[in-house]
């Protein structure tokens, strides 16, 4: 499978910055939601994207994607089918249905928990984690922690967005030193 140059030539940043429509107060007072659905919705966007993140995958030597639900999810499958390499979800709490490790942690505005099965990963194999957003970095460092409580090595973290002003990657890269981090557009 391939996907296509940016055809407009445009810096990709540039292009994602126009896709992704920040939505105030949602899902709560005081935080801005960055909508991805315009992005997904065009698809010439959307493969630049996807063949972005699969050359990230590609170049950690991942032999595994993980995706974080829910908006991972839509990125990280496609992204794992074009680096030809196989999806693991990284599910919430109760979503699972054989045994599971679970990790706690705090989000930008809640509390969560998320899953991953016991039996997702060969022992050692390569996992590039994928997500659409880095905020504080509490999602990705408990994926992290799953993945090596799997038995597996966490080799990277791919996101479509990282929020600056939050030092989600100081936290992911305090938690797991040795994966390198990807982000396709800073804000």
């Amino acid at each position: 499978m391939s996907f296509p140059e940016n055809p407009s030539g445009e810096d990709l940043s540039k292009v994602l910055a126009t896709r992704i429509l920040d939505v105030p107060d949602y899902p709560k007072p005081g935080v801005v939601f960055k909508d991805i659905t315009p992005l997904l919705g065009d698809p010439e966007s959307f493969a630049l994207v996807v063949g972005a993140m699969a050359e990230q995958v590609r170049a950690a030597g991942a032999t595994r994607v993980a995706g974080l639900e829910a908006r991972g999810f839509i990125l990280a499958a496609p992204v794992a089918l074009a680096a030809g390499v196989g999806f693991v979800p990284v599910r919430k709490a109760g979503k699972l249905p054989r045994a599971t490790y679970r990790e706690d942690y705090v989000l930008e505005y809640a509390t969560a928990t998320i899953e991953v099965h016991r039996d997702a990963f060969a022992p050692g194999e390569r996992v590039m984690i994928v997500d659409d957003i880095l905020a504080t970095g509490g999602t990705a460092v408990a994926a992290a922690n799953l993945v090596r409580d799997a038995g597996a090595v966490p080799v990277g973290l791919s996101v479509l967005m990282e929020l600056d002003f939050l030092q989600g990657r100081r936290r992911f890269a305090k938690a797991v030193p040795d994966a390198g981090i990807a982000t396709l557009l800073a804000v």
